[in-house]
């Protein structure tokens, strides 16, 4: 079973487009640039709201021991560059980690 990890992090609408660039520029390149074992995928949601937009990262791993090879041993803390930082408003400290149990396509 893969393990999910999820994030969450917040930016100013102002903000919110420069964010989901450096995602796509920088930071997920940089991730897979890594060659992390097992290491599946990563996706992103967004919301758009009048005061905030909310980002949504679910990076897939093949196992909890991929995710501490991704993080180290305090592999629960958010993985968050300094750029990142910078346009975010505020986000999660720690990723939360759930076992995938199953999943159906509609075909």
């Amino acid at each position: 079973m893969a393990v999910k990890r999820i994030w969450h992090g917040w930016t100013i609408p102002g903000n919110a487009d420069k964010y989901q660039t450096l995602l796509h520029n920088e930071v997920f390149p940089g991730i897979e640039a890594k060659k992390i074992p097992g290491y599946q995928c990563i996706e992103l949601m967004r919301r758009d709201g009048a005061e905030e937009v909310e980002f949504i990262t679910i990076m897939t791993f093949d196992s909890l021991q991929n995710v501490i090879d991704f993080q180290g041993q305090e592999y629960t803390h958010a993985y968050v560059p300094d750029a990142a930082q910078k346009l975010l408003k505020r986000w999660d400290s720690h990723a939360t980690h759930y076992e995938a149990v199953e999943f159906r396509k509609y075909s």
